[in-house]
């Protein structure tokens, strides 16, 4: 580094200085880096709450998601890289792992029921289009047939590999007596009722959540952080506002949460 940073650059400190002073940061990443041509991003599971957060502060840069990983192994690529975050579809490496398939049942809703513990798992060739897994894999460093907790839909392929888009990750986050609230619920839920702060410029940047059994029925508590979009300074809050989003919320989880709760 001492080869580039070879003495202090004071124009471009007053630069970035400049540029960080200003009331929105929306776009900002354009101004700091001028000769950018995408942002590299994860887009499923927990990470899908950002994008939002990205297109703004990337002032349209295209949001690349290239590949789809796990601790468990390399699932998948994306050929379509400039595609929109919410419609990138991944086609299955057929050589990093050996997978395999058990189909899931979608309700009115859309949302994953359980496995159908009756069929037997499909292997890679046998996927149908349309339909939807969870995904199972078996690796050379020791893991057999173990359930990841992806739900994907086969949207296509590519030659013979099928190509998946994420939909769901199954495991729970959230548990209160008999109700499981998982991750793709929440988010959902939370992704339905900021609309609400939107026409008030204000931004949901990030939140954090628990499962509250101290009281009975129990509930779920949100930690929300806001921030005006307009500027930098922390908005000005509405009780009845954020009432209303608790609402919805509420009215979005299941069945058993809302029964449990009245």
């Amino acid at each position: 580094m001492s080869l580039i940073l070879t003495r202090p650059n004071r124009e471009l400190a007053d630069s970035i200085q400049q540029i960080c002073e200003d009331k929105s940061w929306e776009g900002i990443i354009v101004k700091l880096w001028p000769k950018i041509k995408y942002i590299h991003c994860i887009i499923t599971g927990s990470m899908s709450q950002y994008v939002s957060l990205l297109e703004f502060y990337g002032g349209g840069i295209p949001l690349v998601s290239p590949i789809y990983n796990s601790s468990e192994s390399s699932f998948g690529i994306n050929l379509k890289p400039l595609s929109k975050p919410f419609d990138v579809s991944y086609t299955f490496l057929p050589n990093t792992a050996y997978f395999e398939f058990l189909p899931v049942g979608k309700d009115g809703e859309g949302k994953a029921q359980e496995t159908w513990t009756d069929d037997e798992p499909v292997d890679l060739a046998n996927v149908k289009l349309g339909r939807y897994y969870e995904v199972v894999v078996t690796t050379l460093a020791g893991l057999y047939r173990y359930t990841v907790g992806d739900v994907l839909k086969v949207t296509g392929f590519y030659n013979k590999s099928p190509q998946f888009q994420f939909v769901e990750r199954r495991n729970v986050v959230l548990s209160i007596d008999v109700d499981k609230t998982t991750e793709e619920d929440l988010s959902k839920a939370i992704m339905k009722a900021k609309l609400i702060l939107e026409p008030l410029g204000i931004m949901l940047t990030t939140y954090s959540s628990y499962a509250d059994t101290s009281l009975t029925p129990g509930r779920y508590v949100l930690f929300w952080e806001l921030k005006m979009k307009c500027s930098n300074d922390l908005p000005k809050l509405d009780a009845k506002i954020m009432e209303q989003c608790c609402c919805i919320v509420e009215e979005s989880f299941d069945f058993t949460y809302k029964s449990h709760r009245k």
